[in-house]
């Protein structure tokens, strides 16, 4: 069960982006964003984060389907589960008949894309970038192919405000934290994030830094490579479900246990779609993160 849960989810954490630099949120150009559907009575979102924007549209009642990552709002559990964003089958998908679908960029496989496009279903594909600005962009796009340009502003806006009262709160911490982010330890090995991920990009907005250098997406990483990072933090998912690496299992790892994270007992686990899925909450997350690795340091 934990193999079959992780793999899903390694591919979808590992898309490659930037994080944010500056608190300046352009809006998109006109000719950027999508045409907007000609009939939204029956919606397809693929991506959590999508889901969440279409719900914050007021589209909501319009989703017939949804993937796997659309967990929140708590409404989404009563909406058809399609399949898991990057593993698709196209019969899930044109089972509920959509009108439209909205699809995160880099789902897939290709071969199941193709087949939805030979359906002639009406198909928009949104930008995925960790930053701010990429949670932005995705508000945009989905607005525009909802035909909700001025409500898309509205909530970029809302969220800009978030994400930039939330960086601000680290922004004159004199010692950053460094931060490791463990995917995984299946069979006693640490599964790292580098850059040009998710939980890269949320590190770095909270006023963190990446205690992994020198590669992008995720990899394993030796006990020689942990002891010379020493990091101050462990960040987790909380994914429940026995799915998670216990403390006892950090523990039982000589070189994490030697770690300062280990040793002060700084290991902060969060719910993985709030923490890495760049939809409207992320404000809320970089927040939450930010007082988590600095406490009182930050301003409140």
């Amino acid at each position: 069960m934990r193999a079959r849960f992780l793999l899903p989810f390694l591919l979808t954490v590992s898309i490659t982006g930037g994080a944010l630099a500056g608190f300046i949120y352009p809006a998109a150009a006109a000719d950027d964003l999508p045409e907007p559907f000609a009939d939204t009575s029956r919606l397809v979102s693929i991506g959590g984060s999508l889901t969440e924007i279409v719900f914050e549209l007021g589209h909501g009642e319009n989703l017939m389907g949804r993937d796997t990552t659309s967990t929140f709002p708590p409404e989404v559990n009563e909406i058809t589960d399609v399949g898991y964003s990057r593993q698709l089958a196209p019969e899930g998908v044109l089972s509920v008949a959509p009108s439209a679908i909205l699809l995160l960029e880099g789902s897939g496989p290709p071969e199941a894309i193709d087949v939805l496009q030979k359906a002639h279903v009406p198909m928009v594909t949104v930008p995925e970038t960790f930053s701010g600005e990429g949670v932005l962009a995705k508000i945009r796009h989905t607005g525009a192919a909802l035909g909700e340009k001025e409500k898309a502003e509205t909530l970029a806006a809302k969220v800009a405000a978030d994400i930039e009262a939330a960086e601000k709160l680290t922004a004159d911490v004199a010692e950053r934290v460094k931060v490791l982010f463990i995917l995984s330890m299946q069979g006693g090995r640490v599964l790292a994030s580098g850059s040009g991920t998710a939980a890269n990009g949320m590190i770095e907005m909270a006023g963190g830094v990446n205690a992994v250098e020198g590669y992008q997406g995720y990899k394993q990483i030796s006990d020689e490579v942990i002891t010379q990072i020493a990091p101050d933090v462990i960040l987790m998912m909380d994914r429940g479900e026995d799915l998670d690496a216990t403390n006892a299992e950090l523990m039982a790892n000589p070189a994490l246990a030697a770690t300062p994270a280990v040793t002060n007992g700084r290991i902060i686990r969060m719910d993985g779609s709030y923490l890495l899925g760049f939809g409207p909450r992320t404000g809320a997350a970089v927040k939450d993160l930010a007082q988590q690795l600095y406490g009182d340091q930050v301003a409140r």
